[in-house]
This record gives structure tokens, C-alpha cells and sequence, in this order.
């Protein structure tokens, strides 16, 4: 994979399967910027610039969103920093160029992870994400579902994620999210490995749930596990545009997942979980449900500092 001379430029991979690592089970939402918290989650009257400082007072970790639309300035970071205690872990998403490419709903299959806007966002994410310092969680390769006119197989997809997993810096944790069931397979799973990048499990309509996964399947292919409870769009879409209270009642699926991470948090240095709002229609109830259910496995969640 060629690129410009810069951040990719002599990295050694990032950290392998062990290495690492600050340990703890991190629950959050995806996202902290949404207005419908105001009053259920966030004080009433609090302002937009308030929303993180409460949020971390009351939760580990987020996966920030904003980050697939625009490589964070400094000035953003520092914002993010000064907001946040040191054992706050904040997760961010590679941007839409890195990950999709296109200009619409269909990815670039051509540009994702290789084509030169592509690098350009990769290595200024990278390099502005790596200043964030020890507050820096694992970052999000969130891909698309892909068609057959994207990638026919997995094949080629996975020896170009390959080589971009190689070429970045060794400070740089992955995770990695895909779309297609039947790319979940042992083909990926060496891949991730190899590069010690981890294996995201996404609760997806067109995803099975992991404990269906064939014996021999482990997900676990770096020092840390990363799940994603983003639920379907369009039921919770039917129901609510304001996210601030649950129209879905996920508690079942919530305690198949507890049963799930409470055995594979136990083999991971670090956990990592988040709940988006379509899952049930107001992601603090979800992470707050998830974490009681975890509690009542024996596995207590990290609590803000």
C-alpha cells in the first residue's frame, strides 16, 4: 500500500494480542452530543459544551461519532481532554473516507483503505487521535455492508485491510467492525491477529448473535474485546426521533449479551461496550441495563474516577 511520506511511514503494527492493555470493563454510548438527553440523562438547562463533562461523570467511555465526518482538530482534542478525568476512555470512528469512500449510500470498493483521500484522512486521524494521549480507546474501523459489486468475496477486502493494518502506527489499537456475516471467519480472524487489531461484535440486524458462533470461532483476537449493541434503525426510527426514553424492550437480548461478555471479559485485559440509541431508543438506559445485568454475572463495570 502505497502512501506519502508521514505518520504510516516506519510504523511497526500496532500492539499484538497481550501487550498493553490498562485493564477494566468500559461501558458507554455511541455519541455523547444528543439534545433528547437533556432532562433524562443530562441536568436540565445543561448546554451543548456541558455534555461530555456530565457524561464522563457518569459513564468509562464513548465512541465518539463525530469522527466519521471530520478529522477532530487539536483544538477539539483538547476540548475532549480537559473534559475528561485521565482513566476516561474515549473511542473514535475513522472517517467516511477511510471506510467508505463514496460519495453515496454505496461504498467506493476502488478507494476505501487505499484510494489517496483515503490515506490523507487515515494518517491526520491517526495523528490528531494519538494526542489525545491515556485517554485514547481503541479506534473504529466501522465498514459498510458490502455487495458483490463492492468485493464479490472476502478476499480481496481482507488483503487490503491487511496491509492497511500493517502501516499503522503501533500506538494505534483497532477495532474492527464488518458487516457481512459470512466474512466472520477464520480467514479475518488471522488477519485481525496478525496485526493485533480486535474483532468488533455488533449487534446488527443482519449479524447472528456470537454465541451461535461455530465451535472453534473465537473473536478474541487482540487484548481487548469490543462490542456494539446498535440495534435496527428502522424500528426504533418508527417510534421515537428524540432518544430520550426506551420504545423497545431489548432486556432479553441485553442479558443474552451479558451472558455472553461475562466469560470473555474475563479473557480480555480490556472491555469495551457501547450502546447506541436505536438499540432501544435512549442509549444510557441500554448501558445502565447492561451494566446491572453484567453486575449480577460477578462482573462489575468500571466506575467513573
Amino acid at each position: 500500500m502505497e502512501t506519502q511520506a508521514g505518520l504510516f511511514d516506519g510504523a511497526e503494527g500496532p500492539l499484538a494480542a497481550g501487550e498493553g492493555g490498562r485493564g477494566g470493563v468500559h461501558l458507554g454510548t455511541s455519541s455523547w452530543s444528543e439534545r433528547g438527553w437533556v432532562g433524562p440523562f443530562y441536568p436540565p438547562g445543561t448546554s451543548p459544551g456541558g455534555f461530555l463533562a456530565h457524561y464522563a461523570r457518569e459513564f468509562t467511555a464513548v465512541e465518539a461519532d463525530v469522527t466519521y465526518y471530520r478529522v477532530p482538530s487539536l483544538r477539539m482534542i483538547e476540548g475532549w481532554r480537559e473534559r475528561t478525568p485521565p482513566s476516561f476512555r474515549l473511542c473514535a470512528k475513522f472517517p467516511r473516507e477511510v471506510v467508505h469512500a463514496g460519495e453515496g449510500r454505496i461504498p467506493d470498493a476502488r478507494q476505501l483503505l487505499s484510494g489517496p483521500r483515503a490515506l490523507a484522512a487515515a494518517e491526520a486521524f491517526v495523528g490528531a487521535m494519538l494526542t489525545l494521549g491515556e485517554r485514547r480507546g481503541p479506534l473504529l474501523l466501522q465498514f459498510p455492508w458490502m455487495s458483490r459489486g463492492a468485493f464479490p468475496e472476502a478476499g480481496p477486502f481482507l488483503e487490503r485491510l491487511g496491509a492497511f493494518l500493517e502501516r499503522l502506527p503501533r500506538e494505534a489499537r483497532v477495532a474492527v467492525e464488518v458487516r457481512n456475516q459470512e466474512w466472520l471467519a477464520e480467514d479475518l480472524l488471522a488477519v485481525l491477529r496478525g496485526a493485533g487489531a480486535g474483532l468488533v461484535m455488533a449487534d446488527l440486524p443482519r449479524m447472528e448473535h456470537p454465541d451461535t458462533a461455530p465451535p472453534g470461532f473465537d473473536p478474541l483476537t487482540s487484548d481487548f474485546l469490543y462490542v456494539r449493541l446498535v440495534g435496527d434503525r428502522k424500528v426504533t426510527d418508527a417510534l421515537t426521533s428524540s432518544f430520550d426514553r426506551v420504545v423497545v424492550d431489548r432486556e432479553a437480548r441485553i442479558e443474552r449479551w451479558a451472558d455472553w461478555l461475562a466469560p470473555m471479559s474475563a479473557r480480555a485485559r480490556e472491555t469495551y461496550a457501547f450502546a447506541n440509541n436505536h438499540f432501544a431508543g435512549h442509549g444510557p438506559a441500554t448501558v445502565r441495563s447492561l451494566g446491572a445485568a453484567l453486575a449480577r454475572r460477578g462482573v462489575e463495570p468500571s466506575r467513573p474516577s
